[in-house]
């Protein structure tokens, strides 16, 4: 697949749309309820037929099966998957782990089984990532820190603001290796991680806007009021403003232009997600309304992959740096 610049290539247009019409085919809410009380079946089914399109095998080098696809791609993929909330753990599976694993010893243990979605993988990173993602559901988990990476085994599990984000405690299962990939892993992570929660913000905006176009008030629908009509503009801007971010990142996956996407990614669907509960009003903050989903995702994935404060405090040292080297 292509580069993508300030714009996706037809070819990654088609590629959405793609995703998008396999995930809306899909019961992908059924498949996270099944998640998060600890029934994998309906989410590996799901994650099988993201496999046969392509999505699995994305960072995986070709002679191990995949398509070693350009962070571009990942992108693309994370924020569809990001906009229908789906299941399982994303930017690892589908970046870092695959990264990282490319980077070790017998890699061809693991990635032909990842690329073909037979397998999943999670990691830990700490400070950015203290546990790991769904460790109970993945093939493989690994522990990453402090310029080494190995095997790792899930510990206790830990209550997430996302009922189908499973976080576990993991512990060293085998010797760690030196890795040079750690720094790219955690980048693509956090890359994709930002697509998710952009993914996200566009559906809240478009739940939003259904909702105010049939939510009748007054004797007419609540959209045509102006304070409505200006909050969901300001999602929208903001949508508008961090997509070029996301996108430059997805090309020169630098610290500094990563760090800038996740920030701009996590405010717009905080935005987004402020603005769509005070639309919907009390009826957003019941468990059953699909709102719900989407809104613990945003603020379980705005904290995950670095916090909104951490990336600013690297973007800030990234920019100090550059302007003393001038």
């Amino acid at each position: 697949m292509a580069a993508m610049m300030l714009v996706p290539s037809p070819e990654q247009v088609a590629f959405a749309a793609t995703l998008h019409d396999v995930l809306s085919a899909a019961d992908v809410p059924a498949a996270a309820d099944s998640w998060a009380a600890g029934d994998h079946d309906p989410g590996r089914r799901l994650w099988s037929r993201l496999a046969d399109a392509g999505v699995t095998g994305l960072a995986v080098p070709v002679r191990w099966g995949g398509l070693a696809a350009d962070p571009a791609d990942l992108v693309i993929a994370g924020e569809e998957l990001g906009h229908h909330a789906v299941p399982g753990p994303v930017a690892e599976s589908l970046a870092a782990v695959p990264t990282l694993l490319a980077g070790l010893d017998q890699p061809g243990r693991w990635l032909p089984a990842l690329a073909g979605g037979s397998l999943l993988g999670t990691l830990a990173a700490p400070p950015w990532l203290p546990y790991a993602l769904d460790a109970d559901a993945a093939g493989v988990v690994l522990l990453a820190d402090r310029g080494v990476a190995g095997p790792a085994r899930a510990g206790g599990m830990h209550v997430s603001l996302d009922r189908a984000r499973r976080l576990f405690e993991v512990f060293p299962s085998g010797p760690p290796q030196a890795c040079p990939a750690i720094g790219r892993a955690l980048d693509l992570g956090a890359l994709v991680c930002a697509a998710q929660l952009l993914g996200a913000a566009r559906a809240l905006l478009e739940a939003a806007v259904a909702h105010a176009r049939t939510r009748v008030q007054f004797g007419g629908p609540i959209g045509r009021f102006q304070a409505v009509q200006h909050r969901l503009a300001d999602v929208a801007v903001g949508l508008e403003f961090a997509r070029p971010l996301l996108y430059a990142a997805a090309v020169t996956v630098t610290a500094r232009d990563v760090s800038a996407a996740k920030v701009a990614c996590s405010d717009a669907a905080n935005r987004a997600a402020r603005a769509a509960l005070q639309v919907h009003g009390a009826i957003g903050y019941t468990r059953e309304h699909g709102l719900g989903r989407l809104l613990t995702r945003v603020r379980a994935l705005s904290l995950s992959w670095g916090t909104p404060a951490g990336h600013r405090a690297r973007l800030m040292a990234e920019l100090a740096e550059e302007g003393t080297c001038h």
